[in-house]
């Protein structure tokens, strides 16, 4: 038997991206072609795909691990390295991605919504690629990039018009089961559902889902009983059905004190306020259950509850109830088309943005920036020609130049990325761009800080 998962962590790794490839051509009659490194390729994606097949988290709550396979490194030949492929995870309509803090990453309700959990690194450019007027053979390619790596909370909201709460054994199995053509499991004895179940519901032109929430019971937003774990199914709804138990032999409990008791219990739980109610009082096919439905009725109108009474086992008042939802289901939806998009504003970046800032610190200077940091993570430090190339671009970029402004001066600590994973090196000015020597060095880097003076 399937279990229902609706809540459940992923930890999905992102695959790395090829390296590129330094390679140059050699023919017959052309013993120095030029450069031709492929590039390498990309690495594969962790998504999050909605599946209107799938119906619970179960999948990964047993699989949480998913990582995502490398892209193929580049070769000679200008022959690129093959992307990896992106894995897919399907996940039921209503799922719910945050982080590990719990801030919302992305709601998932329409079918074939996607949000990618964890990206593959870029693969790394071939010294083909890498050729300019200046530098025409490079001896070095670039590394691929890291993928990334992100612990998520996948947490399933059933995506339902009416949702059914009530004390357990109060009849919302046998209300859903003859409303619609859902068949949950019924039985006389409490918690007999353990999952939300789902109907269709027709009533006229209109059709709309309902959906059969566990029982609750006293202290459930506390995390007694099942409540707590089924009471995020309802926030989704746009009208909530209290089914009251007008036939129960349990002490103190009467269809008056178990309404006061699931409101507040939903109080409790917040965000509910706004949600039309009505009042279902189930069970009158025994006769002490309609005298006592009849009694209390006039006492739940003047709070201010449309009130049904009905027997899910005779189906008598059903059909008065399913168009009296439908109503309200109506105005919901036309209230939701109503309601205008929220207008997008993209903000360019600032024409003096430069894209990265450097921070004096007591060990020396440290650079953040997305690109710096990328670019240290794709440079072979072990090839001097790789090493030059990146003081190049960080030259280019700007990075010397506001780190003179700072204030630091040849020698110095320069620090680029954060603190547990950045790489540190004594910083010399860049003496041109211009690259001179043999293929995989630069005689830039030969220079002693002595003869700088």
């Amino acid at each position: 038997m399937a279990t229902f998962i609706d809540h459940t962590v992923i930890h999905a790794q992102g695959g790395n991206g090829g390296h590129g490839c330094a390679s140059v051509m050699r023919e017959k009659f052309k013993p120095l072609g030029g450069p031709d490194g492929g590039n390498g390729g990309r690495g594969g994606d962790i998504i999050a795909l909605v599946d209107p097949q799938i119906t619970t988290l179960m999948e990964f709550h047993h699989s949480p691990h998913r990582t995502a396979n490398n892209g193929k490194p580049g070769m000679g030949s200008h022959r690129h390295g093959a992307n990896a492929e992106d894995i897919v995870l399907r996940v039921p309509s209503g799922t719910v991605v945050r982080d590990s803090n719990g801030e919302m990453l992305a709601d998932l309700i329409t079918p074939g919504d996607t949000f990618v959990i964890a990206r593959g690194g870029r693969g790394g450019l071939g010294n083909a690629a890498l050729a300019s007027p200046k530098r025409k053979a490079p001896g070095f390619a670039l590394f691929g990039e890291p993928g990334s790596s992100r612990d998520v909370v996948l947490e399933l909201k059933t995506v339902a018009d009416v949702a059914l709460v009530g004390f357990p054994s109060a009849g919302k199995s046998s209300l859903i089961a003859a409303m619609s053509a859902a068949r949950p499991k019924i039985a006389d004895y409490p918690f007999t559902t353990l999952v939300p179940n789902l109907g269709v519901v027709t009533a006229g032109e209109v059709v709309y889902t309902i959906a059969d929430v566990p029982g609750l019971i006293p202290g459930a937003s506390q995390g007694k009983g099942l409540g707590l774990d089924f009471l995020r199914h309802v926030e989704r709804c746009s009208v909530i059905v209290h089914v009251l138990d007008c036939a129960t032999l349990e002490p103190n409990r009467d269809p008056l004190t178990d309404l006061d008791t699931i409101e507040a219990e939903l109080s409790q739980y917040g965000g509910l306020d706004d949600r039309p109610r009505i009042v279902v009082l189930n069970k009158i096919d025994v006769p002490e259950a309609r005298d006592l439905a009849d009694m209390v009725k006039p006492m739940l109108e003047e709070r201010g509850y449309t009130v049904f009474e009905i027997s899910a086992v005779s189906r008598e008042g059903l059909r008065p109830l399913s168009f009296a939802l439908a109503g309200l289901v109506e105005e919901k939806r036309a209230a939701d088309e109503a309601i205008e998009m929220p207008r997008i504003i993209l903000t360019p970046k600032a024409v003096d943005d430069s894209g990265f800032t450097v921070v004096r610190e007591p060990d020396g200077f440290r650079v953040r920036g997305q690109r710096p940091e990328r670019w240290i993570r794709q440079t072979d430090f072990g090839n001097d020609e790789a090493v030059g190339y990146l003081a190049d671009r960080l030259a280019r970029l700007g990075v010397e130049e506001e780190l003179v402004k700072a204030g630091a001066i040849p020698g110095c600590t320069v620090m680029i990325g954060p603190e547990e994973n950045a790489v540190v090196f004594d910083w010399f000015p860049a003496l041109g761009d211009a690259h001179q020597g043999p293929r995989g060095s630069d005689s830039r880097l030969e220079v002693r800080p002595e003869n700088l003076a």
